[in-house]
């Protein structure tokens, strides 16, 4: 692109508009094959829309992570995790009120909050090495297995979440079409966005003059992570305004567990993470482990545990309220 500012800007928009459209057929292929495979529809949303819409993640943060980029490639990797539940959630908790089968608060939220703790003593030394990295991809290949596993057998006691009827029957050729090439589509139709929203934000940090290394840290905090973060987004809303809760919900646990433990897993095993700054540290993963708990506190049934909770609206504007806070926080504490 060359800081081509205008040709960035249609890189900018015009991968937004390809991420909406291919969303909806992802989330219409991932539905369909659910129901023909008898799978439940937060697994298909955690290991399929979960992982494949994490591959920005993992490829931004290997890259930058072997170019000696550590802040940009943390800050991406945490800053996903931060925007997936804050901003995600709320927004699909926004559009539609979300039902919380017992399993995912009382289980997935934990577990989440669990990683992050290690995460922190991973991290908090300033020297993340190889031997990190490999120890996340070894929780990381025991967890998912287990995870799934646990899934089935406790979704079998439980109500099954309803999915959104389909219009017309999909045939399983038409159905992994739509998956493959909606998956294809918002991963290119992110990188678009994320090349164009870089260099618009490095012509702005420019101009108004601004350190490079706070810059770098800013941009994979609130450019880069929520610029990889688009397709989960994206998938979200369409699995929200199609009432299926738990592509929503797999999708952002998925996520998540893929960002912290094999994203940071890969990129520290390829190349080990130094000199990033101490807010990661200080700020940013205890921010990421707050809001993997959010998720038993919003949508845990605390009348009664054993039945499904309900994230409504007002759970969804705290949280966009608090992505609001954190960004505005961390913007301040860099500039400053």
């Amino acid at each position: 692109m060359d800081g081509n500012l205008p040709v960035s800007l249609l890189f900018l928009f015009g991968g937004l508009f390809l991420l909406g459209w291919s969303a909806n057929r992802f989330v219409d292929g991932a539905s369909a094959l659910a129901k023909a495979f008898g799978v439940s529809p937060f697994v298909v949303g955690m290991v399929i829309i979960g992982f494949g819409t994490s591959a920005p993640e993992l490829m931004v943060s290997v890259l930058s992570g072997v170019s000696d980029h550590s802040n940009l490639s943390l800050g991406n990797a945490y800053g996903s995790c931060i925007f997936n539940i804050a901003a995600i959630l709320g927004v699909a908790a926004l559009i539609h009120p979300l039902r919380v089968r017992k399993s995912i608060a009382w289980i997935s939220s934990p577990l989440l909050f669990a990683i992050s703790v290690v995460s922190f003593f991973m991290v908090r030394d300033m020297a993340f090495s190889r031997a990190n990295g490999f120890v996340l991809l070894a929780l990381f290949a025991v967890v998912m297995p287990l995870y799934c596993w646990f899934d089935r057998k406790s979704g079998a006691s439980e109500e099954a979440e309803p999915m959104a009827d389909a219009a017309a029957p999909v045939s399983m050729a038409r159905a992994w079409t739509l998956l493959v090439v909606g998956l294809v589509l918002l991963v290119g139709s992110s990188h678009l966005l994320v090349k164009g929203a870089v260099v618009v934000a490095q012509f702005v940090a420019d101009a108004v003059g601004f350190d490079p290394k706070r810059a770098e840290l800013i941009i994979g905090l609130a450019v880069v992570s929520v610029g990889t973060s688009l397709p989960e987004l994206a998938s979200a809303i369409a699995s929200a305004r199609k009432g299926e809760n738990e592509f929503v919900l797999g999708n952002i646990v998925g996520s998540n567990l893929f960002n912290m433990l094999a994203v940071v897993g890969i990129a520290g095993s390829i190349s080990p993470f130094s000199d990033y700054s101490r807010c990661i540290v200080s700020r940013d993963v205890p921010v990421m482990a707050a809001l993997s708990i959010s998720i038993l506190l919003f949508g845990a049934n605390w009348r009664s545990p054993r039945e499904r909770g309900r994230a409504g609206r007002v759970c969804g504007a705290l949280w966009l309220f608090a992505f609001v806070a954190y960004m505005s926080a961390m913007v301040y504490q860099e500039m400053h």
